[in-house]
């Protein structure tokens, strides 16, 4: 039995949620994945994996441009469910570390992406978006379409959020004019700014709220 027929065998058996992360590409990579290159590529982990180009996968024996595709989907896939929904009950913020829990995705990530998450008057979440990717500044994040989209899907509240590549966690000069400008317009507007988290490396997070800002 082939590496690929086995990986099947696996996932069949004990479910994607318990399969090895060389099984699982083995099993998107198809009859022809080899043990070396799936070894190679689950040995890089998750996120250099998703950091790669498509040369760098087509490099690799027996991934050609529709597994490359393929690849592409189902980390597209897997961010969304976490992105969007976390088990089938609402999503709750009761505190700092709840949020920073649900934004966890942008941990992984490369480059500054500033988010916001809708919530509701029981601080369960409405929806989130994404309003810019790139280096975090006032002049780029614009008060006005974060409220317009607030006030669209009847937030009671907001929490802001963005990573820093970098993996630390210390809020920069901008950051904090940033979040005090979208305070004073959510008090204007009548929606509060509950937070601002940033995202670091390997679970590390700072809230505004927590160190004294909000």
């Amino acid at each position: 039995m082939n590496h690929y027929a086995l990986a099947k065998e696996e996932m069949a058996f004990y479910g994607c949620e318990n399969t090895s992360l060389q099984n699982l590409l083995a099993v998107l990579i198809g009859p022809e994945a080899s043990p070396q290159v799936t070894g190679q590529l689950a040995a890089l982990g998750i996120k250099r994996v998703l950091s790669m180009s498509d040369e760098e996968l087509l490099s690799f024996e027996g991934i050609g441009k529709t597994v490359v595709e393929r690849l592409r989907a189902s980390f597209g896939l897997a961010e969304l469910m976490n992105k969007y929904k976390i088990g089938d009950e609402p999503y709750v913020i009761h505190s700092p570390e709840d949020a920073a829990n649900y934004l966890r995705d942008l941990s992984i990530l490369d480059q500054e992406n500033f988010e916001v998450i809708f919530l509701n008057t029981q601080n369960i979440v409405i929806s989130r978006k994404n309003v810019f990717k790139g280096t975090l500044n006032s002049s780029i994040v614009h008060p006005r379409e974060i409220f317009r989209e607030a006030v669209r899907v009847s937030a009671a509240s907001i929490i802001v959020s963005h990573n820093h590549p970098s993996g630390e966690v210390q809020p920069s000069r901008e950051d904090i004019e940033v979040t005090k400008r979208l305070v004073d317009v959510g008090k204007l507007v009548g929606i509060e700014v509950l937070d601002h988290i940033i995202i670091g490396h390997e679970g590390k997070y700072k809230s505004f709220k927590e160190m004294g800002y909000l």
